[in-house]
C-alpha cells in the first residue's frame, strides 16, 4: 500500500496553483536540508528565507550540507558521528586553509561508493565559485551573529572564472530560426520515428519555439504557462520570473496565432483532463504538464535539424534566449530595451549579446570606403603585373 502523501496547497494568493506548488516543493526541499544540518545554523536559515530566492536558498543549503559531509567524513575537524551533531565549537576551529582544501583539492574531483560502483564527480570553476559563495555567506553570517570569533572568509582563495566572450555565445541566425519554425510545419529532416510523434505535437512544438525566440523566456517560465495566463482580448500574457516576480508581456500576432492554433486544434480539451491539469497550457502526450526534460529534447531536436548537425549538437532552450537577445539587438533595439524584455539583473549581461555581431570587422570596413568603386574603374586601364614585382 502506498502511504506517500501528495502536497496540497491552500492557495489564497492570486498566483496560479502550479506556481505556488512549485515554490512550496522547493521550500520542502529546503526544510529537508535544514533538518539534516546542525541546530546552531537556525538563525542562518531564517536569514536566508528573507534575503534570497527560494531556488538560491535551496542551492546554498545543498552546498552547506555537502561541506558538512566533507568535514565529517574527510577531515578530523569534528568528532561527531553525524552532520546534525557538528557543533559551533567545531566551526570555530575551522580555518581558511580548511575551506581552501575543500574547494581546491576535494571538490574538483571526488569519489563516492554506491552499491557495486565507484562514482566520480567533478566540479568546474563555476560550480566551485557557487560553493565558495554558499560557504562564505554562512561564515560571514555566523561571525556577524557573534557565533564565530573570526571572519575567515578573507582568507578564501580566489576562483578564476572565464570571462564571457561574445564570439562564444551560441545562438541561431535569423534564417535558421525561420527554417526551424518551418520544420514544425513540414516535418522535414525528422526521422520516421520522430514523425510519428510530430504528427501529434507539431502545433505545440511550434508554439513553444515561437515563444522562446520571441520573448527569450527561461525554460521554467515557459513550462509553467497556463491557459489562464493569456488574455487575448487585452493582447497580453502573464509570466512568473525568478524571485516570484509577476510580469505582463504583450503578445504579438505571430505568437497569438500559434498559441491559439495549438489550444483549439491540438491540445486535449480541458473537460477531459484531471482538475490539476485543466489549466496547464503545454501538455505531453500523456496529458500531463510537459516536463523540462521534454522541452529540452524537442528544442535540441529542431535546432539540430535547422543547423544541419547531429542531435547531440542541438541547442538548449537557453540558447534560444540568446537567439532572441541577439536578434532584437541586430534589429535595432537598444540593449536597455532588451534587458527589460529578458529580465537581466545587469545591463552588462545584455551587452554581451550586443557585442556578438557576426563578421563585425567585415561589416565595418565594407561600409567605410574611401574611394568610390566607379571612380576607380574609370581612371585608366593600367594594370599591375604581379609577376613582375
Amino acid at each position: 500500500m502506498n502511504n506517500k502523501k501528495s502536497l496540497k496547497i491552500n492557495n489564497k494568493s492570486d498566483k496560479p496553483d502550479n506556481i505556488v506548488i512549485r515554490d512550496h516543493l522547493i521550500i520542502e526541499k529546503c526544510l529537508n536540508y535544514e533538518n539534516k544540518l546542525p541546530c546552531f545554523m537556525k538563525d542562518y536559515f531564517i536569514y536566508l528565507k528573507g534575503s534570497v530566492a527560494v531556488s538560491t536558498r535551496s542551492a546554498y543549503l545543498e552546498d552547506i550540507c555537502f561541506f558538512c559531509y566533507y568535514i565529517l567524513h574527510e577531515t578530523d575537524l569534528t568528532t561527531s558521528k553525524d552532520i546534525k551533531n557538528i557543533s559551533i565549537e567545531d566551526f570555530n576551529n575551522i580555518k581558511s586553509r580548511d575551506v581552501n582544501l575543500f574547494l581546491g583539492d576535494y571538490c574538483p574531483r571526488y569519489y563516492k561508493e554506491k552499491e557495486n560502483n565507484t562514482l566520480i564527480y567533478e566540479n568546474n570553476n563555476r560550480a566551485l565559485a557557487r560553493k565558495k559563495s554558499s560557504i562564505s555567506t554562512l561564515f560571514k553570517f555566523l561571525y556577524r551573529n557573534e557565533q564565530l570569533d573570526n571572519n575567515i572568509t578573507d582568507g578564501f582563495n580566489p576562483i578564476k572564472l572565464p570571462k564571457p566572450q561574445p564570439d562564444a555565445i551560441k545562438r541561431l541566425d535569423i534564417d535558421e530560426v525561420a527554417i526551424m519554425l518551418e520544420i514544425t510545419e513540414t516535418g522535414e529532416g525528422l526521422t520516421e520515428k520522430e514523425k510519428v510523434y510530430w504528427e501529434k505535437t507539431k502545433l505545440r512544438d511550434k508554439a513553444i519555439l515561437a515563444l522562446f525566440v520571441t520573448y527569450g523566456l527561461r525554460l521554467n517560465e515557459l513550462r509553467e504557462l497556463n491557459i489562464s495566463s493569456f488574455n487575448f482580448s487585452r493582447g497580453e500574457f502573464k509570466i512568473y520570473r525568478k524571485r516570484g516576480k509577476e510580469v505582463l508581456m504583450p503578445i504579438n500576432k505571430t505568437c497569438e496565432h500559434v498559441v491559439k492554433d495549438y489550444m483549439y486544434n491540438e491540445r486535449t480539451n480541458s473537460d477531459n483532463l484531471p482538475e490539476d491539469i485543466k489549466d496547464a497550457l503545454f501538455l505531453s502526450l500523456q496529458n500531463k504538464r510537459i516536463t523540462s526534460k521534454a522541452i529540452r529534447q524537442l528544442v535540441k531536436k529542431y535546432t539540430s535539424i535547422c543547423m544541419n548537425t547531429s542531435r547531440n549538437n542541438g541547442y538548449s532552450p537557453h540558447k534560444l534566449r540568446a537567439t532572441a537577445a541577439t536578434s532584437l539587438i541586430q534589429s535595432g533595439f537598444s540593449i536597455y530595451d532588451v534587458k527589460t524584455l529578458l529580465d537581466h539583473d545587469n545591463v552588462t549581461t545584455t551587452q554581451l549579446y550586443a557585442a556578438h555581431k557576426k563578421n563585425i570587422k567585415r561589416d565595418i570596413v565594407n561600409n567605410f570606403e574611401w574611394i568610390d568603386e566607379e571612380d576607380s574603374d574609370t581612371k585608366g586601364n593600367d594594370k599591375i603585373d604581379l609577376n613582375s614585382l
